[in-house]
């Protein structure tokens, strides 16, 4: 049992972490499982101006700015109840009508995106750097992961040894739903994407800062795919429709990402 048990783990550690709960951010863990209608209010009171909404097929997610914190939040609605309170890149909460709230901290507005620092990052025009590259594409993408975790059952195991079932628990690897944003940066043959520590395995490899280097970038008509290597079992393969604005990131089972991404409709009416 000890060494199927350790094989287990050892395998886990290869995989995304296995956390059991998604980090809420401070002062918000109460309003998790709240009524949207009812605390909107408390939102507002403690900070928060909504920014903009979106929907998907089964949820909707609500984007709010505390000015004070230079914090953005993405809120998960579903059935009418806050599902989730996760703290979101600064970019976020912009390219919205940030709206009145009951408790508006001077209608300030989050501070512009300018790359990832002053150091890997600067303005240029309308365009931005990133180490000297001017970015092409700039996006954020939310929506609904799955990642590996492991999980305990209780179980009648027949012991030959004594001749006689044993009532134990048993460890074995899981899949759960985790809901996350993703950002990526395009540039000419190459990009890099931001994963939050939910889509991180806990042994990886290539991050910078939080970012991966985004490989076999392939910017067609219609659709942009790409990769990127988590470790040395887990490269994940990327798709992002150009018209509907879906990604779907597709890992070693049960590792996936499906959402949509923040883009802006052109005159040939792809998403981006």
């Amino acid at each position: 049992m000890h060494t199927a048990l350790y094989a287990l783990v050892a395998a886990a550690a290869v995989l995304p972490a296995a956390a059991m709960s998604q980090d809420t951010p401070s002062g918000l863990k109460d309003l998790v499982g709240a009524r949207a209608g009812q605390s909107e209010g408390e939102l507002g009171r403690r900070g928060y101006v909504l920014v903009r909404t979106q929907t998907d097929d089964d949820r909707k997610w609500t984007f709010w700015f505390n000015a004070a914190y230079g914090r953005c939040v993405s809120i998960a609605t579903i059935e009418g109840r806050y599902q989730s309170i996760v703290e979101t890149p600064v970019v976020d909460c912009q390219g919205g009508n940030q709206q009145q709230s009951s408790a508006n901290v001077g209608n300030q507005q989050p501070p512009a995106y300018a790359g990832n620092s002053p150091q890997t990052g600067q303005q240029q025009g309308a365009r931005y750097t990133v180490d000297g590259r001017p970015v092409d594409l700039g996006l954020v993408c939310f929506g609904e992961g799955h990642r590996p975790a492991i999980a305990n059952r209780s179980e009648w195991v027949w012991n030959s040894d004594r001749d006689r079932y044993d009532y134990g628990t048993r460890s074995e690897l899981t899949s759960e739903s985790v809901d996350a944003t993703v950002t990526l940066q395009l540039w000419e043959n190459g990009g890099r994407i931001r994963l939050p520590k939910e889509l991180v395995p806990i042994i990886h490899s290539g991050a910078n800062d939080g970012w991966w280097a985004l490989n076999d970038v392939v910017a067609m008509p219609d659709v942009i795919t790409a990769s990127y290597r988590l470790n040395g079992l887990n490269k994940p393969k990327v798709s992002m429709d150009r018209r509907s604005g879906r990604i779907s990131i597709r890992g070693v089972s049960p590792y996936e990402f499906t959402g949509q991404c923040d883009v802006i409709d052109g005159e040939d009416h792809r998403r981006f």
